[in-house]
Parts: structure tokens; sequence; C-alpha cells
């Protein structure tokens, strides 16, 4: 670290949040993120109360000529929320949530999780599209799209934000809107962190709940190619209203099943409706679909993805999901060597897929699906055999891999999934980095580099 004492000292005079340093009490569990892989030791963490905070923090990596990483949530499982030796600006303390019942809007702090958000909105029965699981940051999960249960009703987290308040590299704080810094908007609806810190986020909120049709239904492993057809089969046909992903997954006593989780935002009538042929397929093995609070839906797979275990992922979007689609993905999950991998399969329709492909920074806006093998397990020593099993699967994956990738599922050694993450709008976003970070002080993310 190039930052001397006496530098560090001035900033601490500043700066209202708690640092911390290597060896003091609570660094070791703040410089930890959701991804047991990763295991970074920064040589300060700024742990920010505030806004000032932010811009202090920032000044401060910036004229120290330290890296800087900018933790919110700390669920990216590439871990590029912080950094061995530099500075790791963390969001994690700032948690503030004010809902506008009224004007149906809510402005939630950087390192709020989905959890406290639905917490505070399901209070008026209101909500916005949040993550598949509840644990994910509001911050990252938005600034890279945002999938979530609500997308088929109302679109990505990103579609639905009004404004982002933003801390540039030089210090600056901007209100960026559709008014204000328009071109800035654009970027921040799935740009990423490329841009600055969004320090909090104003979205537009909808009648959801308190009770929705949710829950999963599960099948022998045995019946995967039957139920993933029927998935199919239902995905095309699905109202705006029912969100479904398919798992292949295992069970509480390890064995290997086939889910279909979904969660129907409509009325309770309507959701039963439109659940009925999924209860009844099969049968299922179990079947947990019903009425339950939006919130536990949102929260129904967290067990799955336990804060600590060890992550490396791969995906991509599949041209169609189609009978050799489906039996390849099942000949590779028959050799799974954990228990906790899964591989996802999750559809794309109704709203989000209505939106023009450069209408935000996210381009992938057809119908489909998108494919996540989520590499998971706990000991160190599984480590290479998990990480070529995930990697194997993926390249097996090719024939029927289209060229997008979703950027908040890129991992670490991914570097060029960038074009195919943005396609078309790619160059525009470059063109914009070049603009508002032309030194690329914001580079430990999934890097947009600005232009030569």
């Amino acid at each position: 670290m190039t930052a001397t004492v006496d530098r560090i000292s001035e900033f601490a005079g500043r700066f209202a949040g708690q640092l911390l340093q290597p060896n003091e009490a609570g660094y070791d569990e703040a410089r930890r993120l959701h991804n047991g892989l990763v295991d970074k030791r920064p040589a300060l963490i700024a742990r920010c109360r505030g806004v000032s905070d932010v811009v202090a923090a920032v000044n401060f990596g910036r004229e120290a000529g330290l890296e800087t990483a900018i933790r919110g949530g700390g669920h990216n499982v590439a871990g590029r929320a912080t950094v061995d030796g530099g500075l790791m600006i963390d969001l994690s303390q700032m948690k503030g949530i004010y809902v506008d019942p009224a004007a149906r809007t809510a402005r939630a702090q950087a390192g709020t999780i989905w959890a406290e958000f639905n917490r505070d909105t399901q209070v008026h029965g209101l909500a916005t599209t949040g993550g598949l699981i509840s644990s994910t940051g509001v911050a990252g999960l938005t600034l890279g799209g945002g999938l979530g249960w609500l997308m088929g009703k109302y679109g990505l987290a990103a579609d639905n934000l009004r404004s982002v308040e933003l801390v540039t590299a030089d210090g600056a704080v901007l209100n960026v809107s559709a008014r204000d810094h328009d071109d800035l908007f654009w970027a921040l609806r799935g740009g990423g962190g490329n841009f600055g810190v969004a320090v909090s986020f104003e979205f537009q909120l909808h009648a959801v709940g308190p009770s929705v049709i949710g829950g999963l239904v599960a099948h022998p492993f045995s019946r995967a190619a039957d139920m993933l057809t029927f998935f199919q089969e239902q995905t095309s046909q699905a109202p705006d209203e029912l969100t479904m992903i398919a798992g292949l997954i295992h069970g509480p006593d390890a064995s290997k099943l086939a889910a279909i989780p979904a969660c129907h935002c409509g009325s309770l009538g309507d959701g039963d409706a439109a659940t009925r042929e999924l209860v009844a397929f099969g049968p299922p093995v179990m079947s947990t679909i019903g009425p339950m609070p939006y919130s536990e839906v949102n929260a129904m797979l967290d067990a799955s993805v336990p804060r600590g275990a060890l992550n490396y992922w791969k995906s991509t979007f599949l041209e169609e999901l189609n009978a050799d689609a489906i039996r390849c993905i099942i000949d590779r999950y028959a050799t799974v060597p954990s228990p906790m991998t899964q591989i996802i399969v999750e559809h794309f329709h109704g709203a989000v897929a209505r939106v023009p492909a450069d209408a935000t920074a996210f381009p992938h806006r057809r119908e489909g699906y998108n494919l996540l093998i989520l590499g998971q397990w706990l000991a160190p020593s599984d480590n290479d055999r998990c990480i070529a099993w995930v990697r194997d699967t993926y390249d097996a994956l090719q024939p029927f891999r289209a060229a997008a990738r979703y950027v908040n599922y890129l991992d670490n050694d991914e570097e060029n999934g960038l074009p195919a993450a943005y396609g078309a709008n790619y160059k525009r976003l470059r063109e914009l980095k070049t603009r508002y970070d032309p030194a690329n002080f914001f580079h430990l993310n999934q890097n947009i580099a600005p232009l030569a």
C-alpha cells in the first residue's frame, strides 16, 4: 500500500465511518464476501456511513494511487468487491430505506439486500423486481440488470430504476435519472460498477402480494428429461405474471432432483389457475406451490447458496432449449462432483423481453433461456475437480450456446465475456466510460475499458 501513515491519519479525520486495517478487530469479518473461494486482504477497509464518507474514500483512493474496490452486498461470484493490498470502500453498513406508498417509489442505500428491501416495501403491499435470492445486494444486482421473480410482469430491477445517486471518480455527487445525465442513466442500467459508486437507488414499486402463488415442485432425476420438456412447453405459454425457472439440484438426502421453482405475482385465483398444470404434472415427489408471502418466495432458494461456500460459475444464454440441449444438460449433471452444485435454467419473457435492446445497457431482450452452471462446494481440496467440471460442462454446451452472457454471472476469469454481455451496446458503454472515468479508476469490476 502506497498510502503513508500520515495520509491515512488525515483521511481518518474526515471519515465518519470505520477504518479497518489487517489484524484489527472486525477486519477478517469485514473482508469476507459471500463466495468463500475469494480470500483477499485489503490494506484498508473504509466502512462508510453516508455519502460524504464515500466521497472522502474515493478521493483518498484516487489521490493515494490505490487499487480501489467497491463492496455493496458482497454477493457477486467473481469477488470483485475486494482487493489484495488496496482499498475496499465498503457500503454494507449503508442500509437506509425510504418508501413512499402514495407515489409507489422506494429509495434504498447501496448496502441494502433484497430481504431488507422487501421487508419495508411489503408493509405497504408493494415490491419491485429483486433477485432470485433475497440475500443478494440491491446495488450489484440492479447495476448488472437484475433478474428476479417479478421480471415477467415488471421487467428487470434496472427497468424499474427512477434515479441513482452516484459518486464519480473525481468525487462529484450526481443525481442520475432520465432527466439529468440521461446518458449515464442509460449506462447504469446494466453497465455495472464502471461509472462510479452508486450510493442509493430509487425504484418504481408495484402492487404485489402480500400473498402470491409461489413455491417449487420437485421430480426424481430419472424424470429430468420429461420435466425439462414440460418446463419448455409451459414457459412458451406462460402469462407475464408467472416466472418459472428449472433446476437440476440435490435434495436434503443428497439425491438428485429436477425442480421448477415458480412465482405468480397476480391474483391468487389467477395464480392457482396458472400453476395447476405445474402441480399436477408427474406427479411431483414434492410440491410447495401455494399462497405465501412474496418475501418468502424471494427467500425460498436462499439456503441453496449459503454464505461462505466455495463457488465457481459459468453461464450462457441458449439458442433454444431443445431435446439435444436437454439431454446434454442431464448427461453432464449425472457426473456432478458436489451435491451443492446446480444447473439452473432461467426463462426470459413478458415485460423483460418487450424493452428495446438499446433502451438500456442491458441488451438481452428476446424471449428465451439463460443457463447457469452454479458450481458450489465446501472443501478446498475439491477446488480443482469442481472447477474443472463446471468448465467441462460449459464446453459441452457449446453447440447450444447463444452469443450472449449475463454480466452478473461472469466469474473472475472471464475478461473476454464483456462483448457477449453487452452486444451492440458495448461500443457506447466504452464511449461513456471514456467520458466519465477516463483513467479507469473504477476497474475492479467486470471492466469496461475506456477507449484508447
